[in-house]
């Protein structure tokens, strides 16, 4: 069965990861996506390893067709409109001014599809101070004040995935689906704009929420010490977190798990204010006590005790799981050149419109004779655009 969104054909124009992520998820919905990319290379991440089909290509760009066209060429700028007026949705992902200077910007767009529903994702937003400035991971990051609570004061390195590209690709997402639901309204399309500032601004509600009402800067500790979360190393030197947040059951059960029920007397913890005062104390307290017992022994204690846990898990022990494996989070798709590609399966489930499993990347300009064919183009022409 299609998905809900089976029908609505999108044009990605996009690279790396905002744009490209964006249009994935619209794929996983069922929406046609056509990614156009320069013939010279394509999208720069194809070509981060392994030729130009590299795995972090390959985790932004499923179910996806790829058309390649050089949009410097006028043939290839008119068949580029000629795809826009059949289109639902356009993402783009340049720096402000460059869509326009290429001839595809918002307003030549809208002339040629006044329904178009023209998504630009920028780094620092249209306009203002830092507008020229690249922007990366990274800045987004930094900018934002979300490194600030993810790295350690004293030995500043950033760490994790990331984050603030993958939070824009969702935003984009999330404005593109309410402007088709409003289109259905209205008849009109529309633009919809996010940058990687404020998308990752708009993901920090909780911190920003305490600092506008307290008046106090969070810092990387912030969060664990007010939600009473600890990481642990084991015996066989693994390691578990414990989230205990506010009910007084578990606090307890942790004590009962460890044999320290004389803490519960303690008036340093006496309630979930002053455990959370004595973050350190705590884990002082308890520390020396896990590293007496290998991880799996924890694990099944804190079961017992219906304590919330979890095993710290790398990535491969993530696969091996048995929640993990259950929920059949791993697809695999063949390409008729590329072979069997593995890839992460989809996290919603839709019980009318279930979503079909994930098609496998393109390679650069898999679809282009195919895509031009579709908008009328004959084969002596489709050789001329390539």
């Amino acid at each position: 069965m299609a998905g809900p969104l089976h029908g609505v054909r999108v044009v990605e124009v996009a690279n790396f990861i905002t744009g490209p992520y964006a249009g994935q998820l619209l794929a996983d919905l069922g929406a046609e996506v056509i990614k156009v990319e320069d013939p010279r290379g394509g999208d720069p991440f194809r070509a981060w390893d392994r030729g130009l089909y590299s795995p972090a290509f390959i985790a932004h760009n499923r179910s996806k067709r790829s058309l390649t066209l050089d949009l410097k060429r006028p043939q290839a700028l008119e068949a580029f409109y000629h795809l826009v007026a059949t289109a639902d949705v356009l993402i783009e992902n340049f720096r402000p001014g460059v869509a326009d200077r290429l001839g595809i910007g918002y307003g030549r767009c809208r002339e040629l599809n006044p329904r178009l529903i023209y998504c630009s994702i920028s780094g620092m937003g249209q306009s203002g101070p830092y507008v020229h400035r690249p922007s990366y991971d990274t800045v987004g990051q930094g900018l934002s004040g979300l490194l600030s609570l993810l790295l350690a004061p004293e030995d500043p390195r950033p760490l994790g995935p990331a984050f603030s590209d993958a939070l824009t690709g969702v935003f984009a997402m999330y404005g593109i689906l309410a402007a088709l639901y409003a289109r259905e309204r209205t008849g009109q399309g529309q633009r919809v704009e996010t940058s990687m500032l404020e998308a990752t601004l708009g993901f920090l509600v909780e911190p920003f929420g305490r600092y506008l009402a307290l008046g106090e800067v969070p810092g990387p500790f912030t969060r664990p010490q007010q939600s009473q979360t600890y990481a642990f190393k084991c015996a066989d030197g693994l390691a578990l977190a414990i989230h205990l947040s506010s009910p007084p059951k578990f606090w307890q059960g942790l004590l009962e798990t460890v044999g320290r029920l004389d803490l519960l007397g303690d008036p340093r913890f006496k309630d979930k204010p002053a455990r959370a005062r004595h973050y350190e104390a705590i884990r002082a307290e308890l520390a020396p006590l896990f590293l007496a017992r290998p991880r799996a022994e924890w694990l099944r204690l804190l079961e017992e005790h219906d304590v919330p846990f979890t095993p710290i898990n790398t990535l491969d022990q993530v696969l091996e799981d048995p929640q993990v494996k259950h929920l059949d989070m791993v697809q695999a798709a063949r390409h008729p050149t590329e072979g069997l590609v593995r890839m992460l399966g989809l996290p919603i489930h839709l019980s009318a419109t279930p979503l079909d499993p994930s098609a496998p990347p393109p390679t650069l300009g898999e679809h282009t004779a195919e895509i031009l064919a579709e908008l009328g183009y004959q084969p002596a022409e489709i050789e001329q655009l390539r």
